[in-house]
């Protein structure tokens, strides 16, 4: 039994802040409005991204729809508030938490009171000073971008095939991709494989008219999946025309045209930004210690250090890692880790509601899969290394058997079955990014031109 009624806030619904409440409401049993614990999960969107994914929705892989799980389904226990934190007093127990409904109501930011607080908002893309790249850029952390990217790359082939302009088929049909990680590979070799593909269906446009171009600023890409897979990788999209320029930043894309620190000037309609990823900025906004690179401070049972009743995890979190060999390193910040975290962590906080010793998080890392596009992949798993088709066959397989809900896990299978037995999807959804368009020409006015990028901003 709890020993008192309790208040649980958990701040996100990404990775930790879903299964967090999740194992929650599986071991407490909450009632809403009533009971001995009561759950509440703030989040600005009413559902958990499957990031891994994101890259085979862009490719039309599979729906969007499927990459993404609600949380009023798999939370009915909890409450759920589509909002943002936006800080947190810890010393008094309150979250000041802003709505959609505060916008409307005009009343402002209001208080939430909690008593033992989970602080999991993620984090954001990390963005640097460069000329154009808020103008231009393109983001690759929600479904949102994903499917704009989509829509985007397929446009820009619409724009090459109808131009009689050479210069403005050249930018349209040239693709630079930022940033040498997860993110980025595998955005890259799955768009580059669905845009070679639909090239088929363009009288005046051959796979090699097109230019994909991947930036990456130290000497190697997909470091988690090793040294030999990651020049194995660099080997793959090269033989696919794909140019590869390591040792390389970019410097500007200014008016359209990227500039790259080695001197190369590329003009292009399209920057996908992915270099890396920094703490979600309302970890500031907090009175909880953090470390210099701004995430929160943790002990390895996560517990956020130096306070009580304050738990964190994932990409927010310097969680201690007890496996490794030198002492103050820290857990990396990915799915692997958060998913387990999570777990460890709801178990605490019932440990700590029943006055029972808490668990020490120790997981070590099993490795990496990264897909390249259709049959195409590497993963280093275990210490055994795969290429090609078994590792594209493995990455497939682990992520089907991670994204949560069987729901989820049967409608990705059959859309894979169904993506073996009929042709690609090479539809431009664009319209959808601009719903009010034919009204707003109705009215007089002009429709506006939003970029694809999360309306939210990623930066």
């Amino acid at each position: 039994m709890v020993k008192e009624r309790a208040r649980i806030l958990v701040v996100g619904g990404g990775y930790v802040g879903m299964y967090t409440a999740l194992r929650l409401q599986r071991k407490l049993k909450p009632e809403l409005g009533r009971g001995e614990v009561e759950i509440t999960v703030v989040t600005p969107d009413p559902y958990m991204t499957y990031q891994p994914f994101l890259p085979e929705a862009a490719a039309g892989a599979v729906s969007p729809r499927h990459v993404v799980v609600p949380l009023r389904r798999v939370l009915p226990r909890c409450r759920i508030v589509v909002g943002e934190v936006t800080a947190v007093d810890h010393a008094k127990r309150t979250a000041t938490l802003t709505t959609l409904a505060t916008d409307e109501e005009g009343t402002g930011p209001r208080q939430l009171a909690y008593d033992e607080l989970v602080l999991a908002p993620g984090s954001v893309s990390r963005t640097l000073p460069v000329p154009g790249l808020a103008d231009y850029g393109i983001g690759f952390k929600t479904v949102e971008e994903a499917i704009g990217l989509r829509n985007h790359v397929i446009e820009q082939m619409d724009i090459a095939s109808s131009t009689r302009d050479p210069a403005i088929r050249d930018a349209a049909l040239t693709f630079v991709f930022v940033g040498g990680g997860f993110a980025g590979v595998e955005a890259l070799g799955e768009l580059e494989d669905m845009a070679r593909y639909t090239t088929r269906y363009y009288h005046n446009i051959k796979p090699e008219d097109m230019k994909w171009i991947l930036v990456e600023a130290s000497d190697r890409i997909l470091p988690e999946v090793g040294e030999d897979m990651g020049r194995y990788t660099v080997s793959e999209l090269r033989r696919r025309n794909i140019d590869v320029r390591l040792h390389t930043r970019l410097e500007s894309c200014a008016d359209r045209v990227a500039v790259l620190s080695d001197g190369a000037r590329f003009p292009t309609r399209t920057v996908v930004w992915t270099a890396g990823v920094k703490p979600h900025p309302l970890l500031a906004a907090t009175d909880l210690p953090r470390t210099e690179r701004g995430r929160l401070k943790c002990t390895p049972e996560l517990t956020i250090d130096g306070v009580t009743h304050a738990w964190a995890a994932g990409d927010a979190a310097a969680v201690p890692d007890v496996t490794a060999p030198e002492p103050g390193t820290h857990t990396a910040p990915n799915a692997q880790h958060a998913v387990r975290q999570a777990k460890v962590l709801a178990d605490n906080i019932v440990r700590s509601l029943r006055d029972e010793p808490l668990q020490t998080y120790s997981h070590q890392y099993v490795g990496s899969v990264a897909s390249l596009g259709l049959h195409k992949g590497v993963a280093h798993l275990y210490g055994r290394k795969l290429k090609g088709y078994p590792a594209w066959f493995m990455h497939r397989a682990y992520h089907l058997s991670r994204v949560p809900t069987f729901n989820r896990k049967a409608r990705v299978l059959a859309e894979w079955t169904l993506s073996g037995l009929f042709k690609r999807e090479i539809v431009s959804l664009g319209s959808l990014e601009h719903p009010r368009a034919e009204f707003e020409l109705a009215a007089g006015g002009k429709p506006s031109d939003e970029s694809p990028r999360d309306p939210k901003g990623s930066s």
